[in-house]
Order: structure tokens, then C-alpha cells, then sequence
């Protein structure tokens, strides 16, 4: 054994000891073979004592892997959850249908194949539950409609849901914290906040927008009964605005009441009316006319207003995430919660709706690039903003719009 042990240590030439002499006090020498089992000379033992100190140091340096190492207990989790969802094989959400093209452009499935996503297009599940049945695991629906859900306890809490450290990490967040939508702040998680300027459009060929600095502007004397308003009672376009309006400290109950009551407004509910007589002229102002980017990009003489000195509202449209209870996929509703929130999910999220619209809404995460958003949706610092997508009903908003159209014999 130890002829085989003595084997050629001309590795060990670069090592202790050097001869004297030389350039520095060391000279070169021929490599000397040095045996590695007894007998030893002196020399040979201090190299043999050197190598190995040197060896133990190495192997000391080393990050150690061990197979049975303990891995932090939200992977653990993550992976239990992961194959729980491949065993329930599908998850079903509920999302209003503005929001669509963002599930149905294939991004969760190609991250967890096996998981079908099923996608319901409407809000229907309370009829479901009158009825006993249990068929949604996630809604994606406006702030308000969740907050019907919540109060009914269709809902379990989401925050015990979120388990990624990219989703928990709230410094991923704008602000450096998660914005829910309910007073305990535990339910309705809120992903989008875009920049709200007020939704009122205009005649390009009988309006000079520089005219327009502050909301009160629109309330001059002057644009009595020119003013063309949606039906802001009916579900629609405007709702954000309006509380931007109600709830800001510069404007408030007063400006909607002399909105609704002074200006000799004319209401309309048909979509297409409103831009049809905001194109053609008959009327050179309108609060929340619809699809004035489009009308523009085809040649109408239409366009929007932009930020009033008041500063801007923050609007999550549809944007509110819940977590549904007696779920009847839960591991799939978490995984799909999960990734929904994720740098990954996100940036899906900001790239199908730009694709599918004039621009995306623009999330609440500022760890992702925001060439999709739509320029007037984006945050910007230094604005000073309103948050109008609160918990905050419309009941005493809209008292004030029917006790006003009222005053002014409208109905």
C-alpha cells in the first residue's frame, strides 16, 4: 500500500520548504518527490503538515450542501401547494370582462402546465351560492361589486393567501406597502392604480383646452346648458371621477350639487349618443363620454381634458383580487392568487391589455417596466393624488346628484 501511497509529489514543488538564495531570498529547484506514508524525512513532514492545513482550510471554505438541509418552510409550502393544484387539475375565476385578453393569453397555463385556467366572464356566483353551489375559487371584479361579496361572506381573507416572497416583499409595492379595498384591509386586495384626470372631453373645434386649470373652471357661467353629462346613476364610466370630485378637499358635495343643479346639464345614458353629439358639435363639453381615444385615433375633433391644478384620483377599475370561500380548487386558487401578483403575473397582466386596448392600466408594482401602460393612466411623482376606489360607497355621493337633479327639475 504504501509503495502505491508514494507516488510522484512534484505538486508539492511550489511549497515549503524553498531553498535560500535567489531573487526575493527563494530560489527555483527541481521538484523533489516526496513520499506520502513513512518513512519521513524532517522536510518531508513540514510539507506533508503544510498541504494539509492547507486542505483542511479548503474544505472549511466550502459552502456545505447537505441532501436532508431544511428548506424555508415557504417553499416547502409553495411545493405542496404546487402539486396540489396539479392534482385538483383546474382553477375557475371569475373576471369582469374588461379584463379578459389578460387570462386568456395562455401565461398561466405555460407556467403550470397540468392546471387548466377556466375563465367566467360575469358576476353571477351569488345566484350560484343561493343555489348551493360552490363553482369559483377567485373573482376579479370592480371594488364595489367585491364589497357586496365580502359583506355576503362569499370571501376568505387573501393576505394568508400570499406566499411568494416577490409578493410579499411590500417594497415591491408603490408606496413600499399592499392597498386593500376593505376597511380591514385583509380581503379585497387591489392591484392598479391609475391616474384619474376626471374623464371630461371636449370639441376640439369649439373648445381651447388651456382655457380649463382647475375643475371649478367648468362651472363658470358661461358653459351653462352647454354641458353634456352620462347618466352617472347608471353603472358605468364615471364613478371614479365623480368621487374624485366629492371626496377631494378643494371641490367636494358643493361642486357636484352646483354641477347637477346650476349648469342646465343634459343628461344621456346611450354611449354612443354622448360621442356622437360631443363629435358632431351640438354639445362642446362632456363628463365621461366613452371611447374618446378611439374617436380621436379615427379623425373626430374630439380629445380629453388633462390634469386640472386639483391634482388626480387613482382608479383601480376593475382591479380587485379575492380569494372565494369553500373554493372548490383552493391549492389552485392560491397558486393562481400567487402568481397573478408576481413580477411574472404583473408584467402578463400590463402586456395583454396593452395589446388589447389603447393602453394598460398601471399596477401597483413598481418593479416592472411600464412601457404598456397607457400615458395617461401612468402615475407620476410629485402629483398629488386622491385614492377614489376605497371601500367608500356611492350611496352619499349619489343622494347628492339626486337630491340636486331634483332642485333643478331633472330626472
Amino acid at each position: 500500500m504504501c509503495r502505491i501511497l508514494s507516488m510522484s509529489a512534484d505538486v508539492f514543488a511550489l511549497i515549503p520548504p524553498f531553498e535560500k538564495g535567489g531573487r526575493g531570498g527563494i530560489s527555483l529547484r527541481a521538484p523533489k518527490k516526496i513520499p506520502l506514508c513513512p518513512p519521513f524525512s524532517k522536510g518531508d513532514v513540514f510539507t506533508l503538515r503544510f498541504f494539509a492545513w492547507m486542505l483542511i482550510a479548503i474544505i472549511i471554505g466550502i459552502p456545505q450542501t447537505h441532501a436532508g438541509e431544511a428548506r424555508p418552510a415557504w417553499q416547502q409550502e409553495w411545493e405542496k401547494i404546487v402539486q396540489g393544484a396539479k392534482a385538483e387539475g383546474q382553477v375557475t375565476v371569475y373576471v369582469h370582462s374588461t379584463y379578459v385578453p389578460v387570462l386568456s393569453s395562455g401565461a398561466f397555463e405555460k407556467a403550470f402546465p397540468g392546471v387548466k385556467l377556466t375563465i367566467v366572464s360575469g358576476v353571477e356566483n351569488d345566484l350560484e351560492r343561493r343555489a348551493g353551489k360552490n363553482l369559483a375559487d377567485v373573482f376579479m371584479v370592480g371594488v364595489l361589486r367585491s364589497y357586496d361579496f365580502m359583506e355576503a361572506k362569499y370571501l376568505e381573507p387573501i393576505k394568508p393567501v400570499l406566499l411568494l416572497p416577490e409578493v410579499v416583499d411590500e417594497s415591491k409595492w408603490w408606496q413600499g406597502k399592499h392597498f386593500y379595498s376593505d376597511p380591514e384591509k385583509k380581503f379585497l386586495f387591489r392591484y392598479v392604480a391609475s391616474a384619474q384626470h376626471g374623464q371630461i372631453s371636449y370639441n376640439t373645434q369649439a373648445i381651447r383646452p388651456k382655457e380649463f386649470s382647475s375643475f371649478w373652471d367648468f362651472l363658470q357661467a358661461k358653459w351653462k346648458g352647454k354641458l353634456l353629462v352620462r347618466d352617472i346613476r347608471l353603472p358605468g364610466t364615471g364613478g371614479s371621477a365623480i368621487r374624485l370630485f366629492y371626496y377631494h378637499p378643494e371641490m367636494g358635495p358643493e361642486f357636484v350639487r352646483k354641477l347637477f343643479a346650476e349648469m342646465d346639464i343634459t343628461l344621456f345614458r346611450d354611449r354612443r349618443q354622448g360621442l356622437d353629439w360631443l363629435a358632431t358639435g351640438k354639445f362642446p363639453i362632456c363628463f365621461w363620454c366613452e371611447d374618446i381615444d378611439k374617436a380621436n385615433a379615427l379623425g373626430l375633433p374630439v380629445n380629453t381634458f388633462g390634469r386640472m391644478k386639483e391634482g388626480a384620483g387613482l382608479s383601480a377599475g376593475q382591479a380587485t383580487l379575492t380569494y372565494v370561500n369553500q373554493a372548490p380548487h383552493p391549492n389552485a386558487a392560491k397558486l393562481f392568487i400567487n402568481w397573478f401578483l408576481s413580477r411574472d403575473g404583473q408584467l402578463n397582466f400590463q402586456k395583454a391589455l396593452g395589446k388589447a386596448d389603447e393602453g394598460s392600466p398601471d399596477s401597483l408594482r413598481i418593479d416592472i417596466n411600464k412601457d404598456d401602460v397607457d400615458p395617461k393612466s401612468r402615475r407620476i411623482d410629485g402629483v398629488k393624488y386622491l385614492d377614489t376606489d376605497q371601500w367608500l360607497a356611492m350611496k352619499p355621493v349619489l343622494k347628492v346628484v339626486e337630491d340636486a337633479l331634483a332642485q333643478a327639475g331633472k330626472k
